[in-house]
């Protein structure tokens, strides 16, 4: 009974970080996706709208940026990608990502709001 036990709580603990993995995962996705909905926009607001979505898929409900106003594809997902990444390198990489969708809602010009939302989008591939 012991033992089985033991190799329940053993396989539990297994499962948290995998799980903790997979939710970062899906909001890198989901930001990406959203990323390169904001590069297709055809007007600034539409671009602005879904640099929102990406940026509050990154750094989640306490994070800097985060937009309550805005819909956060990624609310049920985890606590947002940069907290829910587990390396130092994968969250400078997010953050680098989270910058650069910033730049992009700062701006008034939708060209350069495009280019800032596809280059957003490139980050998050590579993150993926």
């Amino acid at each position: 009974m012991k033992k089985s036990m033991l190799l329940s709580f053993a396989a539990a603990a297994l499962l948290v970080p995998a799980a903790a993995l997979a939710s970062a995962q899906s909001e890198i996705v989901t930001a990406a996706t959203h990323a390169g909905f904001a590069a297709a926009g055809k007007d600034l607001a539409t671009v602005h709208m879904h640099l929102h979505h990406t940026l509050n898929c990154l750094v989640g409900p306490s994070g800097m940026g985060f937009d309550a106003k805005e819909l956060d594809p990624c609310a049920h997902a985890g606590s947002g990608a940069i907290p829910d990444a587990k390396s130092a390198a994968a969250k400078t990489a997010l953050q680098a990502a989270a910058a650069e969708a910033r730049t992009g809602i700062a701006e008034t010009d939708l060209a350069k709001a495009q280019k800032d939302a596809a280059d957003t989008q490139a980050m998050l591939k590579k993150a993926e």
